[in-house]
């Protein structure tokens, strides 16, 4: 009898996120692949015809590896979420990639996003505090959820804002830093700001870990703790506190769209969206009243893999 191998992909708006393990959790293979789906999708809110190639180039490659791994179909769940979620042509882009790959994409909400990613983050801070909020900036939003800190974390409250580092560095044209630009950008995150504050209240919910996914966190942590280049495995589960947060984001903001490409931290791609990003970013830590954060590299992707070996152990024990 063969071992069980288990996969999770989470496709987002700005990367394609997979990860394969054996059925006792050791990672067999992770990959991040840079499809930039949202990119472009503003104007027309469609997903263009080269994301389109980006992506089908990225499913092939992800059916190879699951070929490879010998992942059984129902050992695997794919989701996807703000970009398919929102663009006009999202289920036609769906529809695609299984007819060429024979992936089933499922095109998650914000509170199933919020869950997955809850499931994956919590993991660096479980047992430290009785609650944890975990705040994942993606490319075309952010959720930001308070939870319950133990082995089956009970969501309090979830908010999803409809603003990530791509599609708010389009709307707002933010690519070089601009404090015009910016205060709309701040003034937008604020509108859902206020409604989680009001409804998760915090101050009810005292001893609170706080934990931040995606790749923005991750290079923060890289260039804070001076590693030479970004490096999201040596960073994933490391702390950054307001300070440090502060002090590397006022140098980013008053850099030139150049000087950010040649940043080893950040390279030429992420250049043209990482001004958005640490608005979003910086926005939500003031609000919520951040002194120190957990970065993680754990998130939808890891919480996928975990239910389904859940799903598995739950059935050989009964």
């Amino acid at each position: 009898m063969t071992n069980k191998t288990y996969a999770g992909i989470d496709l987002g708006s700005n990367s394609c996120r997979l990860l394969i393990c054996d059925e006792k959790g050791n990672k067999l293979c992770l990959k991040n692949y840079p499809t930039r789906l949202a990119e472009g999708m503003y104007k027309e809110n469609k997903i263009t015809s080269e994301a389109f190639e980006r992506g089908q180039r990225c499913f092939f490659e992800c059916r190879q590896l699951l070929d490879k791994y010998n992942v059984e179909p129902q050992n695997l769940r794919a989701v996807t979420t703000a970009a398919c979620r929102t663009a006009a042509n999202g289920r036609e882009f769906v529809k695609k990639i299984f007819d060429e790959s024979r992936i089933r994409l499922e095109i998650i909400d914000g509170l199933e996003e919020a869950m997955l990613n809850l499931k994956g983050a919590a993991e660096h801070v479980r047992g430290q505090s009785r609650y944890l909020v975990v705040y994942d900036l993606g490319g075309a939003s952010t959720e930001v959820t308070l939870a319950t800190n133990d082995e089956n974390p009970e969501i309090v409250y979830s908010v999803s804002i409809p603003w990530g580092a791509r599609n708010a560095s389009e709307a707002f044209g933010l690519v070089e830093y601009s404090e015009n630009a910016a205060g709309r950008l701040r003034a937008e995150v604020d509108r859902y700001m206020d409604d989680f504050l009001v409804k998760a209240d915090l101050a009810k919910h005292q001893d609170i870990c706080f934990v931040a996914t995606s790749s923005t966190p991750l290079r923060l942590v890289s260039m804070i703790k001076k590693f030479g280049d970004y490096d999201r495995e040596r960073a994933d589960g490391l702390k950054m506190t307001r300070e440090e947060m502060d002090c590397a984001i006022d140098g980013l903001l008053k850099a030139k769209q150049k000087v950010l490409a040649q940043n080893p931290y950040i390279g030429d791609k992420r250049s043209y969206i990482f001004i958005a990003a640490c608005v979003i970013f910086r926005r939500i830590y003031e609000r919520l009243g951040i002194e120190t954060v957990t970065a993680s590299l754990k998130s939808a992707k890891d919480g996928i893999v975990a239910e389904l070996m859940a799903r598995d152990k739950e059935v050989g024990n009964g």
